[in-house]
């Protein structure tokens, strides 16, 4: 791409592929989008205000949602205590989620998570297994390349073990998933033509601060809970910004 002398990089999908994009050009415009860690603790800009390099965009923050999804699972099913949490390592903002940020909420929930480390597809057969054993009262599962290549598998899963489970993307609660929440994607790739118009029309990347979700999106599947004999309470219902029946 930098050697065809494009205008703008646009990048999605993670830390490694915007790295990757960074590491090709310094000067070349990269607007990233997608990405679900900090920007500035992974180092690809200096500050979200003023990001200082070649790189802006819109960041998710997803990993520090990690609380509110807890929380949300808790109030679906009070007596949720111990929640499997599969892990998919390789990340700075997967290991803060599983370090700091999930053991924080767990405390303040009286949880007690249980990590489950999935490094290849063939990993989830064994991990399915054990957990079918000793019987967890739900289901976290964070965003990540190998989660989302395996939707199908893990909610199949989560509905054959009549497992409550939460995710961070709707996608998972459509494959059968109970709930999500998390950065509403349709509205943060639309602000990607905003970056796209400004830097095409003479704005540096340096000067347009990294924006971080506006609108979140809390998905619930009724069909689901219907299935797991989960009752959704109605307070938590009308909170939902879409529901699956």
């Amino acid at each position: 791409m930098v050697r065809l002398k494009v205008d703008i990089i646009v990048v999605t999908g993670g830390v490694s592929w915007i790295e990757a994009a960074k590491n090709a050009t310094k000067t070349t415009p990269i607007v990233m989008t997608g990405a679900g860690v900090d920007p500035v603790a992974a180092g690809l800009v200096e500050s979200l205000a003023r990001p200082g390099g070649n790189i802006t965009g819109i960041t998710l923050l997803e990993r520090e949602l990690g609380g509110k999804r807890l929380e949300l699972l808790k109030e679906a099913v009070p007596k949720f205590g111990r929640v499997a949490v599969l892990s998919e390592p390789g990340g700075s903002g997967t290991e803060r989620e599983l370090k700091e940020v999930l053991p924080t909420a767990a405390r303040a929930l009286r949880l007690t998570i249980q990590p489950w480390e999935v490094r290849v597809a063939d990993d989830f057969e064994r991990v399915f297994a054990t957990l079918n054993k000793q019987r967890p009262d739900g289901l976290y599962v964070p965003g990540g390349p190998l989660m989302r290549a395996n939707v199908k598998w893990i909610t199949d899963f989560a509905l054959k073990s009549r497992l409550p489970s939460v995710y961070n993307s709707g996608q998972f609660v459509s494959a059968g998933g109970l709930m999500s929440y998390g950065a509403d994607l349709a509205d943060s790739y639309r602000r990607v033509a905003y970056y796209i118009d400004r830097i095409l029309k003479g704005t540096k990347p340096a000067d347009l601060p990294v924006e971080q979700p506006m609108k979140f999106e809390f998905v619930i599947n009724l069909k689901t809970a219907k299935q797991i004999a989960v009752t959704i309470p109605p307070d938590l219902l009308a909170r939902a910004t879409r529901i699956i029946r």
